[in-house]
């Protein structure tokens, strides 16, 4: 593969040495990201924020509710069951209202504290730190797992990077089981892999989301954030000068350097970083947050927790590296409701409202009426006018149900319904059935009369729908 100049950066290291400049690619790591453990405010809000996502994410298929898998999308069936209701294809736009609510809560939120999604509860994120905690535990921190990779192959190395890659497979296959298990009932998922009686397609959707949660996960891990996700390229366009996000107070921290016991480095003109690297350190992207600004950053305030450790035992005040604005560094000051972020607050609380009024207000019963469209659009049988229509009911009810139809005119009219017999649907069960409306001929004074034709359950009246069609006579 050919690259062009523009495709390569020089290092920190050459960009500040002298004499001839070596280039590395810019898509891609030069080395490997080993980062510091660090403990923090930040780094247990990342826990208390990604164990209870983990756990609805792994446990939410295995619950029932009357018999079946609360949240099962059944695509061979194009059902989708979500606790007590369950939605069709026609409850597409649904779907779009959600996607379209969920942008504009990331918009909402991306202007308010920046790119807090993609450090506290970004999958990514959150898969990565589950992989490095493994790491971790069996090789070590940060300089034992760098020793242990520059060292020869030998039985303990051998040893620990097999347990390392043991539980790397094993969160993957509980992950790709998880997630499949949302589209193909996880009980009969996990007992015809054991048995392997799986279907085809179940079985390779397993093996490759495990292997792409392996490899997702355990080896690309920053170039994800970097280079894949689009997120990291427009969220610029959503910040502004009151953004909260998190920055290097230059201002305090300049000039930075090493320090000594006894020696008063404020009055040398010294700012208060020591430059420890541990910002850098404990980086899960591997950046270095004193440059200012970077669109690799995820805000995941790791930095800022190994910041102010190395304050507190330095005897410095916290905050070198913290959550602020650009605004507040300059000025002091952040202004925390702004215009563009009350709009988004409304946008997005109208539209939650209506998405809930539509939610309960939804009937599990939907029904569709066509009206016969052939060469006749009415018939003459008896000395009544008839018209024939089809009625498709739709049993979207987690119960079985025996449903009639009958019809509804409010011109006074004697609507009389003739339909084949009354249908009993199983839960989950669509249904045609044509039926014939007629009305006596010398009644009929106007070419179209609007009716309501309403199916309905007889064990259950409140389960009905109502369409609104048009019966057609003959010309006066």
């Amino acid at each position: 593969m050919r690259f062009v100049l523009s495709d390569l950066i020089p290092t920190r290291e050459e960009q500040e040495g002298e004499g001839n400049v070596r280039y590395r690619m810019l898509y891609e790591s030069e080395d490997k990201i080993y980062t510091r453990h660090i403990r923090g405010v930040y780094t247990r809000i990342r826990k208390y924020t990604g164990l209870p996502l983990l756990a609805a994410f792994f446990f939410i298929p295995w619950i029932n509710i009357d018999g079946r898998q609360a949240v099962h999308f059944d695509l061979p069936e194009r059902k989708f069951n979500i606790l007590w209701a369950t939605f069709g294809p026609q409850d597409g736009f649904l779907l779009a209202w959600i996607l379209i609510m969920s942008a504009f809560a990331l918009f909402a939120v991306t202007t308010w504290l920046g790119r807090v999604w993609c450090g506290f509860t970004c999958p990514q994120t959150v898969w990565t730190m589950m992989f490095m905690w493994a790491e971790r535990i069996c090789q070590g921190d940060r300089v034992k797992r760098m020793k242990l990779d520059a060292a020869p192959m030998s039985a303990e190395k051998a040893l620990r990077k097999s347990a390392t890659y043991a539980i790397w497979l094993f969160i993957a296959l509980a992950t790709a089981l998880a997630f499949v298990g949302y589209f193909y009932p996880i009980r009969e998922l996990v007992v015809d892999l054991a048995t392997f009686n799986a279907h085809p397609a179940g079985a390779f959707w397993v093996g490759f989301f495990t292997l792409a949660t392996f490899f997702n996960a355990g080896f690309m891990r920053e170039q994800v954030c970097k280079y894949m996700c689009p997120y990291a390229r427009f969220q610029s366009v959503m910040y502004d000068q009151d953004t909260l996000a998190v920055y290097y107070d230059a201002r305090r921290g300049e000039t930075r350097g090493p320090r000594k016991k006894g020696v008063d480095y404020k009055a040398e003109g010294m700012g208060d970083c020591i430059d420890c690297y541990w910002c850098v350190q404990v980086c899960p992207v591997d950046i270095d947050i004193r440059d200012g600004m970077q669109y690799e950053c995820i805000n995941c305030g790791l930095c800022v927790d190994a910041c102010n450790s190395v304050m507190d035992k330095v005897g410095y005040p916290r905050g070198l590296i913290r959550f602020t604005s650009e605004d507040e560094l300059e000025t002091g000051k952040t202004k925390y409701l702004r215009p563009r972020l009350i709009g988004y607050a409304i946008v997005l609380s109208a539209m939650v409202g209506l998405f809930t009024q539509q939610i309960l207000t939804r009937s599990p019963i939907e029904a569709e009426v066509l009206r016969d469209r052939g060469a006749r659009l009415y018939r003459e049988y008896r000395g009544d006018i008839q018209n024939v229509y089809t009625v498709k009911i739709n049993n979207m009810d987690q119960a079985a149900h025996q449903f009639t139809i009958r019809v509804e005119g409010k011109d006074g009219l004697d609507y009389t319904l003739r339909m084949p017999r009354q249908i009993y649907l199983e839960a989950g069960e669509i249904y045609a059935v044509p039926i014939r409306i007629s009305v006596p001929k010398e009644q009929l004074q106007d070419t179209k009369h609007n009716i309501d034709i309403i199916v309905e359950a007889l064990d259950e009246k409140a389960l009905a729908d109502r369409h609104k069609t048009v019966f057609i006579g003959p010309k006066k």
